[in-house]
């Protein structure tokens, strides 16, 4: 059974920071692909980051460009997004997601996680 635990999520004012981690069981994120999404209430689930293990590459939700990093660390099964200069449109519920679970479809689901709430305050 696959499970994507999601934490690190918290209420902070605009311009703090925060760090999200996800630690899985049954998938492996060394050498695959992963992500992060976030939801908004009343809005669409949004890809915010997503790793292609194939190229090397990285894409970014343009509305999060130069204030979110990622990171991982294999040792643990773990990935992190890294989330600066917060504004009160980063509020939603992230989730973490990896090939074949969240990632293609469904990161909003929380079938694998039950994702960390972030709230941001103006």
């Amino acid at each position: 059974e696959v499970q994507l635990v999601e934490s690190g999520g918290g209420s902070v004012q605009a311009g703090g920071s925060l760090r999200l981690s996800c630690t899985a069981s049954g998938v492996t994120f060394d050498g695959s692909d992963w992500g992060w999404y976030r939801q908004a209430p009343g809005d669409g689930c949004d890809l915010v980051v997503s790793t292609s293990s194939s190229d090397g590459s990285t894409w970014w939700r343009d509305s999060v460009k130069g204030r979110f990093t990622i990171s991982q660390d294999n040792a643990e099964n773990t990935v992190y997004l890294q989330m600066n200069n917060l504004k009160p449109e980063d509020s939603a519920v992230y989730y973490c997601a990896a090939k074949g679970y969240g990632l293609e479809h469904s990161g909003c689901k929380g079938y694998w996680g039950q994702g960390t709430q972030v709230t941001v305050s103006s």
